[in-house]
């Protein structure tokens, strides 16, 4: 993904803008995984990908840019009733045919804000916009477009390779994509740790 900025308005208010809520990996698995993928780079002779940043989506979908204050709002507000987690990522697995990504161990976390957010449903549709997308399977994506050469010789490599880190998933970030591909930081949304004993 690009450097993300302020948006800037390249679309009217009617038209549909893609928003993406994710969760990054802290600065030291996310510089883990970018040494992994130069290597896969390297190796499979492919063109450095400048745009991948490693994140996990939560969802994903079109909404009107006059929608933004109140979805926004709505996301806060369900984030703040939600607790920090941490997630483990436990190597690698495959899309069919076309890439591999980086597993996430327990995705239940993940699971309960997406059933969450399903609220926000009912606004996108009453507001013209597609269903939302929530993730079902999170996960890391690691490399995805690969040739079925490539792939077949990437799965087989990759299915050995170990791959074990944890970090803590204490905000999510909204992005909206622009027509030009272009993700731009829209909102960070901040998850209260879990209660303690002494709480």
């Amino acid at each position: 993904m690009e450097n993300w900025n302020s948006a800037t308005n390249l679309q009217t208010d009617n038209e549909l803008w893609e928003y993406l809520l994710v969760a990054h990996p802290d600065g030291t698995v996310n510089k883990k995984i970018l040494e992994e993928k130069k290597r896969f780079e390297k190796e499979y002779e492919l063109e450095e990908d400048t745009r991948f940043h490693p994140h996990i989506t939560l969802a994903n979908f079109l909404a009107k840019e006059a929608m933004e204050a109140t979805f926004i709002r709505w996301i806060q507000n369900i984030c703040s009733l939600q607790k920090s987690f941490t997630v483990t990522l436990n190597n690698y697995s495959a899309f069919p045919s076309s890439g591999l990504y980086l597993r996430v161990q327990d995705g239940e976390p993940f699971k309960r804000l997406a059933n969450a957010l399903k609220i926000l449903d009912g606004f996108m549709q009453s507001n013209d916009c597609p269903p939302l997308k929530l993730v079902s399977k999170p996960h890391i994506t690691f490399v995805a477009g690969l040739s079925q050469y490539m792939y077949e010789n990437a799965i087989s490599e990759y299915s050995r390779k170990v791959f074990h880190e944890s970090f803590k998933v204490d905000k999510l970030i909204l992005l909206k994509r622009d027509v030009y591909m272009k993700c731009h930081l829209i909102n960070t949304f901040i998850l209260p740790p879990p209660l303690t004993l002494f709480d």
